[in-house]
C-alpha cells in the first residue's frame, strides 16, 4: 500500500493537522524538513514530535492517544518508597543536561538502536542551551546513574527518553520530576506513548483531542523561571 505524507516546505512553522495523521504507522504526520529550534519548538506547541532512525528522513507524530500525568497524580510504590527511605541517590535539574541525553542514546539489552542520533542529540543540546530543554539527573556516589530529559512547553514538560544505569534510578528521576513540578500549579506532563513502565506511575492515555485540549490550555501560560533553577531535589514519601 502506497503511503502519502506530506512533506514540510522552509516555512518553519507549518504543519499539517494533527487529525491527518495516519492510521498506520499510529501518528505519523510529516517527513522532512530540519530540526531547528524553530521548527521543533513549533512542532511541540502543535502536539507534534520528530521520531525518525539515524540516516533516515527526518519524521515528525502525533499519535492517536498520547500518555499524560499530573504531577500530583505519580505513584510511588511500596517498593519505590522504602528505596527512597534509604536516601542512596542525590537528584539534581540542570546539572548535566548533555551526558543524560548522551545516556539516553546508548544502545540497551531490548533495543540495540535508539532513535536519539546524533542530529536529534545537536538539536536537543541547542534548545537546553536557549532555555527549552531541560534534564533531571540522578546520581550514587558522584556518579550518574539515571535520569531523563524533556521540552518545556509551558506549563506542560514533553518528556522524550530516560536512562537507568542503576535498578529503578530512571523511576527515581520520573517521580522526581513530578514532585518538583507539582510545586508549580496546573502543570503537566507529555510521555508521548504509553508502557507498562509509565503505567505503574501512574501515567493515563487520553485521546489525542483531549490531549490537544490540554496542550493549548497550557503552552502559553508561563512557568516560574525559578522552575529550572539548577539545583538539588529531595524526594519524599508522599
Amino acid at each position: 500500500m502506497t503511503i502519502y505524507l506530506t512533506e514540510l516546505t522552509a516555512d518553519k512553522s507549518h504543519f499539517p493537522k494533527v487529525e491527518t495523521a495516519l492510521k498506520d504507522p499510529d501518528g505519523l504526520l510529516a517527513i522532512g524538513g530540519d530540526l531547528s529550534p524553530e521548527r521543533i519548538i513549533n512542532a511541540y506547541r502543535n502536539g507534534i514530535f520528530p521520531w525518525f532512525s539515524h540516516n533516515d528522513p527526518i519524521l515528525w507524530w502525533s499519535p492517536s492517544k498520547r500518555a499524560v500525568i499530573q504531577p500530583t497524580q505519580c505513584h510511588i510504590s511500596k517498593s519505590m518508597k522504602r528505596l527512597i527511605r534509604k536516601n542512596k541517590f542525590t537528584i539534581t535539574i540542570d546539572h548535566a543536561f548533555s551526558d543524560v541525553i548522551n545516556a539516553c542514546a546508548q544502545p540497551r539489552t531490548s533495543q540495540p538502536e535508539t532513535w536519539i542520533c546524533p542530529p536529534m542529540i545537536a538539536a536537543y543540546n541547542k534548545l537546553h542551551q536557549l532555555g527549552y530543554a531541560h534534564s533531571i539527573e540522578v546520581w550514587k556516589d558522584h556518579k550518574l546513574v539515571g535520569g531523563l530529559y524533556g521540552m518545556e512547553i509551558g506549563k506542560l514538560f514533553c518528556g522524550e527518553s530516560m536512562f537507568s544505569r542503576e535498578n529503578n534510578s530512571s523511576k527515581i528521576a520520573f517521580i522526581a520530576l513530578n514532585q518538583h513540578l507539582g510545586n508549580f500549579p496546573d502543570t503537566y506532563i507529555d510521555c508521548q506513548m504509553q508502557t507498562s513502565h509509565l503505567s505503574s506511575l501512574g501515567v493515563k492515555e487520553v485521546e489525542r483531542a483531549q490531549f490537544i485540549h490540554l496542550l493549548q490550555d497550557a503552552k502559553d501560560q508561563i512557568l516560574s523561571k525559578s522552575c529550572w533553577t539548577p539545583t538539588d531535589i529531595k524526594l519524599t514519601n508522599n
